[in-house]
């Protein structure tokens, strides 16, 4: 059966409150975690927080399976923030952002690709920035994600193909590139 398009809309906005769910129980989570140094149960604190919109989520799964993937590979996804905003120190990055970039970058790099594409994944994350974060935050979710997901891609071609691409780039487009600020390049990275 063909998925018709109020029901992708449908299944978009409601991935969208289960990210937000998400985010309003990992900012709780990180909160105690990190200010009052208390381990709260993330799950309980999901379950609680999806009572007031049960009713509007059919697919509750989605957000235990990000949230799974963030709890299995919480220490590699901040090693990828560390590594991708070096000028950042992980416990000083607001703690919205923070958690933006968790749960952005679970999808990204621990989720399927075929349930949430790369970009989606990224795009998403923005919208939460927008919504949720401070008057930069899109740009620096942005930055930090397009930055990941620029690396799993050259990572992810085979030598030959990073070769031909190297080689085939004109020096016009290399000048042009390495002539941008770092803050100009962040901006433009989607």
């Amino acid at each position: 059966m063909a998925i018709g398009i109020w029901d992708l809309i449908y299944t978009m906005a409601t991935r969208h409150l289960c990210r937000s769910i998400l985010l309003q129980s990992l900012y709780e989570w990180d909160f105690y975690k990190s200010k009052e140094n208390r381990e709260l149960d993330l799950v309980a604190l999901i379950d609680r927080n999806m009572q007031a919109v049960a009713e509007m989520i059919d697919e509750p799964d989605f957000i235990f399976r990000i949230a799974k993937n963030l709890a299995d590979h919480l220490p590699e996804i901040d090693d990828f923030i560390k590594k991708a905003a070096p000028t950042w120190p992980l416990d000083q990055i607001n703690i919205v952002d923070r958690n933006i970039l968790r749960i952005g970058l679970s999808e990204l790099v621990f989720g399927n690709p075929e349930e949430v594409p790369p970009k989606v994944a990224i795009n998403e994350a923005i919208e939460l920035a927008k919504t949720f974060g401070g008057d930069s935050s899109g740009k620096f979710i942005n930055g930090v994600l397009g930055t990941v997901f620029r690396e799993l891609e050259k990572s992810s071609k085979p030598e030959n193909e990073k070769d031909e691409a190297e080689v085939s780039t004109p020096k016009s487009v290399e000048k042009k590139s390495t002539s941008k600020t770092k803050k100009e390049s962040s901006e433009d990275l989607l």
